[in-house]
């Protein structure tokens, strides 16, 4: 099974996480993309992504960074290099720590500044309806 760059880190980050901030369990997938874009980008990576669902099912989101401090040194990636997604180790990141608490997620990268977008994007898809999270406990 591949695991992305970064899930590693998630896996181990969630409990820090938990343990600093004190949160409640979150009840919707709405609360859960607001909780990793005002809590923990912000205490981990001193930002706070806008986030926006792009989906009527409610489990889609986007989290949408103005600044990325992953990429304040780096001015562009090289020719031979411009298929590398210099970020998607957040990707990685994001779904380790929601698969430790029990949340399949796909997170991929949409838009990146280093590749000429005017933001970076990352999306968040919830693998299951909301409805089934609830039924199981």
């Amino acid at each position: 099974c591949f695991l992305p760059r970064g899930y590693g880190i998630g896996v181990r980050l969630i409990d820090d996480f938990l343990a600093r901030s004190a949160v409640k369990k979150c009840r919707s997938y709405s609360e859960t993309a607001d909780m990793i874009a005002q809590v923990a980008f912000k205490t981990y990576l001193g930002v706070t992504p806008s986030v926006s669902c792009s989906s009527a099912a409610g489990n889609e989101f986007s989290l949408i960074l103005d600044k990325n401090p992953l990429v304040d040194f780096v001015e562009e990636l090289p020719a031979e290099r411009a298929s590398l997604c210099y970020c998607n180790l957040l990707c990685g990141v994001i779904r380790g720590a929601l698969e430790m608490v029990h949340l399949a997620a796909e997170v991929t990268f949409l838009q990146d500044r280093l590749k000429g977008d005017a933001v970076t994007e990352i999306g968040i898809t919830f693998l299951r309806k909301p409805e089934e999270r609830k039924h199981k406990r």
